[in-house]
């Protein structure tokens, strides 16, 4: 396997260059709070569980293997952050709220009410799911993560991957249309 570009970052924090770990938080810290928010729905839990993850690729950098991608590597401990997170915490808050932005212009005004009822009614189809189902759409949908990659990432075949996102999908398809 030729090695990329996140790869060989790792592997210079693995071997104690720290500072190599800025470009790879530069790329990655956006979209693992991103993936925390949807799960989460809370911005400081989000914001908590980012800062972890690094924390922990710092604290584990030993264990990263060069032969595996760092993003799928960096994705099982966000899950595992996650997961640990969820145990401690037993239950989930939301201080999420969408912010409506709209303009002086009436039609505006309308077409970004209409987006943001949509939105809620996605968010509360989405809430609808077990956690698992919740992460696998966000591991595959929102993180653009390959079946490959999740499967490394949740330790289950392939197949079983296709299937679970294909329910997940009809079961958010099914829960947004019983509530629009």
């Amino acid at each position: 396997m030729r090695m990329e570009h996140d790869e060989i970052l790792m592997l210079e924090v693995k071997n104690g260059n720290l500072d190599s770990l800025v470009p790879l938080f530069d790329k990655y810290h956006v979209k693992l709070y991103n993936f925390f928010l949807r799960l989460t729905r809370n911005r400081e839990t989000s914001e908590d569980l980012t800062q972890n993850v690094f924390s922990r690729i710092i604290a584990y950098k030993h264990t990263f293997d060069e032969q595996y991608r760092f993003k799928t590597w960096m994705y099982q401990m966000a899950r595992n952050t996650h997961i640990d997170h969820y145990h401690k915490n037993k239950m989930y808050f939301s201080d999420f709220e969408e912010t409506e932005q709209t303009s002086g212009k009436m039609k505006e005004a309308i077409d970004e009410t209409e987006k943001y009822e949509k939105h809620e009614i996605l968010y509360e189809a989405l809430n609808l799911l077990s956690i698992d189902e919740r992460e696998i759409l966000e591991l595959s949908k929102f993180q653009d993560l390959k079946y490959e990659e999740i499967s490394k990432i949740t330790g289950n075949s392939v197949g079983a991957i296709k299937v679970k996102v294909h329910r997940a999908v009809n079961k958010l398809r099914n829960n947004y249309f019983q509530l629009a």
